[in-house]
């Protein structure tokens, strides 16, 4: 009985094809086990695509629903009437939309006006996506990924909760942009060696904005000025004198001028814009009693301790409140907690925590919205969605 031959040792190239060879019908294995792109249920058939931009929109539909499936509309509102009517003629029912910043709204409000539902999505979803190049294709893509439901849309709450958090994002552009004023007041000041700002921790609190208020009016003796020191401040009043000798340029005095006049604007802007903000909330409709359904303890910090009845003492009350605390903040005291810390990080605080303009809007938990003015505390339970 012959033996087997013994087959010669494979070199290192055929082991590399013999092992490149098994990896690729692994590869081709694991692929036939997938599901392509083109075998997907489609989940909305109704589903159109629209990609946006500053001046124009591209809008998709199923092919079989137009002789031209692709169709270039522009921004004005007559011609996004007209792409909403023509959805609505391609049995349309649900649109999916990218878009940047805030080029998206437009549409989306006549879209919902013509009954058709329409997802914000966002496209970090469809990165990486071979073979799109123009926004053309784009917009097929989009419509194809949403009709095969692949595409996640964005919250946006109702109309109401919409207004009230538009403006609360101006709000805050508000502070911000009054902020910017109180570092250039700083930068005047510096430039001319008054260093008041660095003896008194606010410059925007009683003491600074009367001091600055002199200054611009023309005040230059430095003895004069440390009058208008607030009798709390820790500082001395030869500190202060000794802080308020300065060089006076012409030039650093206008821009503390201007600064100064700005900030205030701000701070007008900021009260008109509280009072819209309260006009909105009143009129909004509980969705919780509140006597039924009290919030938890500790939820509002508002409600307890001596800022609780703070909200609910009356003017005269609510005003020595107030200046207690305004005492506290120019001594350097801060808490950590209650009513006031809701608006006391902003370059507004001074100015808000003097009583004669004591509201307060803030969001204190999950469902609950609380505000706090010079008449009694209202809770308005659940007019945000948590």
């Amino acid at each position: 009985m012959s033996k087997p031959k013994k087959q010669p040792p494979k070199s290192a190239e055929e082991k590399a094809q013999a092992s490149k060879g098994k990896a690729s019908k692994s590869k081709r294995g694991r692929r036939r086990k997938g599901m392509c792109l083109e075998d997907r249920q489609l989940l909305e058939p109704n589903a159109g695509g629209i990609d946006i931009g500053a001046r124009e929109i591209f809008v998709a539909v199923p092919p079989d629903r137009d002789e031209n499936p692709v169709r270039v509309f522009s921004t004005f509102t007559e011609d996004l009437e007209a792409m909403a009517r023509w959805l609505v003629s391609c049995g349309i029912t649900t649109v999916a939309m990218e878009s940047t910043g805030v080029y998206w709204i437009p549409p989306y409000d006549v879209l919902e006006q013509h009954g058709i539902k329409a997802c914000l999505v966002d496209a970090r979803g469809m990165k990486n996506v071979p073979g799109r190049r123009t926004d053309w294709h784009e917009c097929q893509w989009i419509q194809f990924l949403h009709s095969v439901g692949l595409l996640r849309a964005a919250f946006r709450p109702d109309g109401e909760v919409c207004a009230v958090r538009s403006l609360m994002r101006h709000r805050g552009d508000l502070v911000q942009m009054a902020s910017q004023h109180i570092q250039h007041m700083q930068k005047a000041l510096t430039q001319m060696n008054v260093q008041i700002h660095h003896v008194i921790s606010d410059i925007t609190g009683l003491t600074g904005l009367a001091i600055v208020d002199a200054i611009v009016g023309g005040q230059r003796d430095p003895l004069e000025l440390a009058k208008l020191r607030d009798p709390h401040i820790k500082a001395s009043e030869e500190t202060i004198r000794k802080s308020l000798v300065g060089n006076w340029r012409g030039e650093h005095l206008f821009t503390l001028k201007q600064s100064r006049q700005m900030y205030q604007h701000y701070q007008e802007q900021l009260a008109a814009c509280d009072e819209e903000i309260e006009k909105l909330l009143v009129a909004f409709q509980p969705w919780v009693d509140p006597e039924e359904k009290p919030l938890p303890v500790g939820s509002v910090p508002a409600l307890g301790g001596p800022r609780g009845e703070a909200a609910a003492a009356g003017p005269e009350e609510k005003t020595a409140w107030a200046q207690e605390e305004k005492r506290k903040s120019e001594d350097g005291f801060r808490s950590s907690n209650g009513v006031l810390q809701a608006i006391r990080c902003g370059p507004d605080a001074g100015s808000r925590a003097d009583g004669d303009d004591f509201d307060i809007i803030r969001r204190s938990g999950a469902g609950h919205v609380e505000m706090a003015d010079l008449g009694e505390l209202r809770v308005l339970a659940g007019i945000v969605p948590g």
